[in-house]
């Protein structure tokens, strides 16, 4: 394989985190990442080789594995790791067996079930993973959030952009309002339909958790935006009933978000992919035709 083709690989599987498909993206992404932290950005370079070779050596489809569909899943399994666990060589392993795991899984759902798995096999990776890890006392937690006595929003306190860009940052677990930026700049460059979808996504989830006074750290640090934001992209169209049925699954997220977040669970993307889950499925029923 020419190192050429491999990195367009490497590119297209960072930026496979948005569902995207484009190398200059995936650059962006990275440089994003980079910019808010050196650990973070090696993480994403870790992940997306481990899975791209862990895929190729197991001979897996070429064409998924040309466009980065093996990438992203291991990519978030380590920047998941590394956030949660900080930058050690015990999260090192952690996540390089997470991001092997996000692999197989991938390839299972790929092939048997009839809905796309998005980040489904990063979040079963990483909750197995985290459950091993707290279990076992093996690493201490080093981010969570809670809502416990946690203040409420209002006009005066809410910082609306910070807030939107973090939202589109989140998805990588990046809190940097410039990462933001720079990611909304990449999925832009990929597609401009995508990038509406971001900002509606990110957008909707500051108003809905700001009408029903969800806790302002959470809003403010974009917890309630990023899953929007993949919902958003995952259902992107040009018609009407794409852009009803994404903000019926941002909203819900939302929600879902809340009340996985009440539980004490560490929710990931998963409130992207239930929620996401539900209105393909339904939309189905409905026979709605999403592409």
């Amino acid at each position: 394989m020419a190192i050429r083709n491999f990195a367009e690989i490497i590119f297209r599987g960072i930026s496979q985190i948005f569902l995207l498909n484009n190398v200059i993206t995936g650059i962006l992404f990275l440089a994003g990442a980079f910019y808010n932290s050196w650990r973070m950005g090696v993480g994403a370079v870790f992940g997306v080789l481990v899975g791209t070779f862990t895929a190729l050596l197991l001979k897996y489809n070429r064409n998924d594995i040309n466009q980065g569909l093996y990438g992203y899943n291991s990519t978030l399994v380590c920047l998941a790791i590394f956030y949660f666990f900080g930058f050690t060589l015990p999260s090192g392993i952690a996540a390089f067996l997470g991001s092997v795991l996000s692999v197989f899984i991938t390839n299972i759902m790929r092939r048997r079930w009839k809905v796309p798995p998005f980040t489904a096999p990063f979040i079963i990776s990483t909750w197995i993973l985290m459950a091993i890890i707290l279990t076992l006392h093996i690493m201490p937690l080093q981010a969570a959030q809670s809502l416990q006595s946690a203040q409420l929003p209002n006009a005066s306190n809410l910082e609306i952009i910070p807030s939107l860009s973090r939202g589109i940052g989140q998805v990588m677990f990046q809190e940097n309002i410039i990462t933001g930026i720079i990611l909304f700049v990449g999925i832009l460059v990929s597609s401009r339909i995508s990038s509406f979808y971001a900002l509606l996504g990110t957008g909707i989830g500051v108003v809905v958790a700001f009408m029903c006074s969800f806790p302002l750290s959470m809003i403010t640090a974009g917890l309630f935006g990023f899953n929007g934001v993949l919902c958003g992209i995952a259902l992107s169209g040009k018609k009407w009933h794409h852009v009803i049925l994404a903000i019926a699954s941002i909203v819900v997220s939302v929600f879902i978000m809340f009340g996985m977040s009440r539980l004490g669970i560490i929710t990931l993307t998963a409130p992207f992919v239930i929620s996401t889950w539900l209105v393909l499925l339904l939309s189905n029923a409905l026979r709605y035709r999403l592409t």
